[in-house]
């Protein structure tokens, strides 16, 4: 009998129960996986408290790695024995065994560990997407990437001062300060000490940020619009600290006729193609040195409550994985 993570009713950490469940074999186009070992993210915190509905009950999770026990017909992409991970597609990450579609799943290449695939996947393709597609950074852009210090924030902030930008993050306290000025921030803000908008202006001689890339929500806005320049874009990807309340349009214009987007990795993923492309540059900048993923906590999986309550509470560092 396989072990999971439940939720009958939406709500906070207690919500999440820890029960018995019954895998069923990979049907058409399925593989059955092993997980060893399972990332934690703020989506699914969206999802446990109904921020992000879903039909209940469900096993919660988005982000995983183990080994393929089973495949069902048809499948010719992966095969027993390999060792994958995926991010995105059906919900059911926390647990032990599960069944999800083939074409989903992504090789792990040998020298990269299923704890890091587990732990970069999510991030790190959102990392990927943010800086190589949504807005295309290089050496001519200053960026302001907030929460620097957090998973994806550490992963993009590396990856973007090796793709030669100016990169300034944001961070909470002392010790997330000095962790992010050791992935790849030329300046780091103490946003609970300092305005970021007043020491953006101060980095950038009054000039602005090309970009921000902003998972927090309320908190940084609007003062993230008025961190960029002219024409500079703000790209929404997350909501730690509660949703953005809606906002007149004509703000943007008010402030620079600014680009805004609310972007999701899903979306950037959505082909089998996107996914192999995707992942096959992060693993490449992974394997390469170029990107260090710190994973900053485990926890076993019947212990998934802890985690959430130290997502929450902005205890964390890097990433956070769950070990079956």
């Amino acid at each position: 009998m396989a072990k999971a993570i439940r939720i009958s009713q939406t709500g906070g950490a207690d919500v999440l129960s820890f029960e018995d469940v019954e895998v069923p074999a990979p049907g058409k186009g399925e593989a059955a996986i092993r997980q060893t070992a399972i990332g934690v993210n703020f989506l699914d915190v969206y999802h446990r408290t109904g921020l992000y509905p879903q039909p209940l009950p469900f096993t919660v999770g988005s982000e995983g790695a183990g080994v393929v026990t089973a495949v069902g017909e048809g499948v010719t992409e992966i095969a027993v024995g390999d060792r994958v991970a995926y991010a995105g597609g059906p919900l059911g990450a926390y647990a032990t065994e599960r069944v999800l579609p083939a074409e989903r799943l992504v090789k792990i290449p040998a020298g990269v560990s299923d704890e890091i695939a587990a732990a970069a996947m999510l991030k790190g393709m959102t990392a990927q997407y943010l800086l190589r597609r949504t807005f295309r950074v290089g050496p001519e852009h200053v960026i302001l990437f907030h929460a620097a210090a957090g998973g994806v924030g550490q992963i993009a902030c590396q990856w973007a001062a090796h793709l030669g930008a100016t990169v300034i993050g944001t961070a909470g306290g002392s010790e997330k300060v000095a962790l992010a000025k050791t992935k790849g921030c030329a300046h780091v803000i103490d946003y609970r000490t300092e305005s970021f908008v007043d020491r953006v202006r101060e980095i950038t001689g009054g000039k602005g940020v090309d970009v921000v890339y902003d998972s927090v929500g309320r908190d940084a806005f609007p003062g993230s619009l008025d961190c960029l320049k002219q024409r500079g874009m703000w790209v929404s990807f997350g909501q730690s600290s509660g949703p953005i309340e809606p906002f007149p349009i004509a703000m943007l214009g008010q402030k620079g006729s600014l680009f805004a987007t609310r972007a999701s990795l899903f979306h950037y993923i959505a082909t089998r193609p996107e996914l192999l492309a995707t992942a096959e540059d992060l693993f490449d900048v992974i394997a390469s040195g170029v990107v260090s993923i710190d994973i900053g906590q485990r926890f076993p999986l019947a212990e998934a409550a802890e985690a959430h309550r130290a997502l929450e509470g902005r205890a964390t560092t890097g990433s956070t994985i769950l070990i079956p």
